[in-house]
């Protein structure tokens, strides 16, 4: 029997199997909230409470500075996302959370999280390692950014998931990419003629 819930239980699996009865009530915590392209997870200055894992769509994290938008992440179906600075420090939030396209996700709340970490040591563990992921992809970007060409940067953001990248507009790409958006239509234009 097939639930809105077995991706979020599969990704857990990967990272490490909970016993059925923790799994079961961890399972009693969960949500499922929808969003529509272009509504908000959450905006800047607003206080994170939730932890998200994508089902379907697509969102973008990203932040305003004099007017400019400047996309700092992707999320696709399998992936956690948050708010992840305000998650933890308890302050506003500096970036909005938008979905791109219509978006199914699985909430947790931060603190029926908290409080489960407290019943529960396999829990615990499995947030630790979901932390520790999101800290190595954050250095990965980093370095990315640093030492990989923009050819290369957009061909391993393809790799993740091709038709949504594909659908994604050239304005967020390119601010996600570090590059200009005429050099991001050429890169395309080379991929769609491959």
């Amino acid at each position: 029997m097939s639930t809105e819930f077995d991706a979020i239980h599969e990704a857990f699996d990967r990272i490490l199997p909970l016993p059925e009865k923790e799994w079961q009530e961890l399972a009693g915590l969960l949500s499922l909230k929808h969003f529509p392209p272009g509504d908000f997870l959450i905006r800047e200055g607003q206080m994170a409470s939730h932890l998200y894992f994508l089902n379907r769509g697509a969102i973008r994290n990203y932040f305003l500075k004099e007017g400019k938008e400047y996309t700092v992440d992707f999320a696709f179906p399998g992936d956690f996302t948050a708010a992840y600075y305000s998650l933890i420090t308890r302050e506003p939030s500096p970036v909005f959370i938008e979905a791109l396209a219509p978006t199914e996700t699985v909430v947790l709340a931060r603190d029926a999280l908290n409080a489960y970490y407290d019943r529960s040591h396999h829990a615990e563990r499995v947030g630790r390692l979901i932390a520790e992921y999101q800290y190595a992809k954050r250095l990965k970007r980093e370095m990315e950014l640093l030492s990989l060409t923009a050819e290369q940067r957009y061909a391993r953001l393809l790799a993740k998931n091709p038709a949504l990248v594909g659908s994604l507009s050239v304005k967020h790409l390119s601010s996600y990419l570090g590059i200009q958006p005429e050099s991001l239509s050429r890169i395309r234009k080379a991929y769609s003629r491959n």
